[in-house]
């Protein structure tokens, strides 16, 4: 499966604070990716925060078109909650208030993935794996 992380450039000496903004963060009520047509697009698989000093990253785990699932993020009345409530903290304003403007974001504040590396999750998986 794929990974992506994005940054964010958070003022130094508040990170419990922005810690809390996570720890309310309200979850989507699913994690399947519709495309533009209807039809699903991908899915989000796992995501994960971590923060030290001013850097915040958010790693997400996904499967299908990149594109979709940030669409789909921006679409997210949690997601969209979280970045009003992250505003004060951060150095650099997000334009986060559109989805354009989450898409072209969520791009510029992304990491480079220089490897990723991943076992299967269900033993069937490794187990037909091995009888090739």
């Amino acid at each position: 499966m794929p990974y992506t992380a994005i940054t964010y450039d958070i003022k130094g000496g508040c990170e419990d604070e922005v810690a809390e903004v996570f720890n309310n963060f309200r979850r989507p009520a699913g994690n399947v990716v519709s495309g533009a047509d209807g039809a699903q697009a991908g899915r989000i698989l796992a995501t994960a925060v971590f923060i030290r000093d001013s850097t915040l990253v958010r790693f997400i785990e996904y499967e299908g078109d990149l594109d979709a699932v940030i669409r789909f993020m921006a679409a997210q009345p949690g997601v969209a909650e979280v970045e009003r409530k992250l505003a004060p903290y951060l150095n650099k304003p997000r334009d986060t208030g559109t989805v354009e403007g989450f898409l072209r974001t969520f791009h510029a504040s992304r990491l480079r993935c220089v490897t990723q590396f991943a076992v299967p999750r269900h033993p069937e998986a490794s187990a037909s794996a091995a009888d090739q």
